[in-house]
């Protein structure tokens, strides 16, 4: 009898495809925005989270997500079944065994609005235990960590930031950055993911707020100091960002969109590293912070909104 083994597709000879699965750390608003993005694309999603409960939920805002999009025309009911038919959530880091690339999007901490970097360390470490060496190790993040990130690791030269922005879902842009030890392999590796996603790419050296939250939080504060001064209202100032800058949202909209908690430390890291005014937090901008008003995640932010993130009115502030 001879074996048909050496005729067949047998698993042993079949090769895999660069980017067959994508791992996720962390299902917040920016993880299952990753998640949702490369699921649509047609890639197998795998993602950590602290307990059930933030896994169903997670299904549950990603499930919500799409049937917004279904309403618009933009996506069928089988399109959506086979979306979240992609994705597999976990409690444990060894789901993430055969992923190709994956990226740590640990949450906000609602207290404060910072994102431990001993817990990210740890989430590396933790993700390199169970991943190949040739894994991409990346985090999502616009802040300078990626060379302390990846200095703590075995395989330094396979860690890199990338930073997706939220503001709105055809925000189609990459904002990528290697650390000193990122080999040219890896970043070429992810310039092809990029595509994968359909996405564009910009190149930029570690340097705190990268392009997109420099230039944004500057406005972001010019736009509250007219308000304080009463040049014109919230509303008046939000509206003429959207047709004068051509922006999809107003510049307090889109704050709330991406979140109090996440832009009030990340400047004050700015104000301390660069010791430059302009990224100080406006007093409207704290205030906002320390009542917890943080945005459409809350409810309630420069504007208030419903449970599905419609405005519903003003914010008086």
């Amino acid at each position: 009898m001879e074996s048909i083994e050496a005729f067949g597709l047998s698993s042993k000879n079949k090769q895999k495809s660069l980017f067959s699965k994508i791992g996720v750390v962390g299902a917040g608003r920016d993880g299952r925005n990753i998640i949702r993005l490369t699921s649509s694309a047609g890639l197998e999603v795998f993602f950590v989270e602290v307990n059930q409960e933030r896994i169903d939920f997670a299904f549950e805002r990603i499930s919500e997500g799409l049937d917004s999009r279904i309403e618009n025309w933009g996506l069928t009911p089988g399109e959506k079944k086979a979306i979240l038919g992609r994705i597999h959530g976990s409690t444990d880091y060894k789901s993430l065994k055969d992923c190709d690339f994956v990226i740590e999007c640990i949450r906000y901490d609602n207290a404060t609005g910072e994102r431990s970097l001993h817990l990210r360390k740890e989430a590396f470490k933790q993700i390199e235990q169970v991943v190949a060496p040739e894994a991409i190790i990346a985090t999502n993040a616009t802040t300078v960590i990626i060379s302390e990130l990846a200095s703590a690791l075995q395989h330094k030269e396979r860690c890199v930031s990338l930073h997706f922005p939220i503001a709105h879902p055809d925000a189609r842009i990459l904002e990528i950055v290697k650390s000193i030890y990122t080999s040219e392999e890896v970043y070429n590796k992810v310039l092809l993911f990029a595509k994968l996603i359909k996405y564009e790419t910009i190149a930029v050296h570690e340097s705190n707020g990268l392009v997109s939250m420099r230039a944004f939080t500057v406005l972001l504060n010019e736009a509250c100091q007219m308000v304080l001064e009463n040049v014109s209202s919230m509303e008046s100032i939000d509206r003429l960002t959207e047709v004068v800058f051509g922006m999809r949202n107003g510049i307090f909209k889109m704050a709330d969109t991406i979140g109090i908690e996440k832009i009030v430390p990340l400047m004050e890291d700015m104000f301390n590293e660069y010791g430059d005014k302009k990224y100080k937090p406006s007093p409207l901008l704290w205030r906002l912070y320390r009542t917890q008003q943080l945005g459409t995640r809350t409810e309630k932010g420069f504007f208030i909104y419903n449970d599905k993130g419609k405005v519903t009115g003003v914010n008086n502030l």
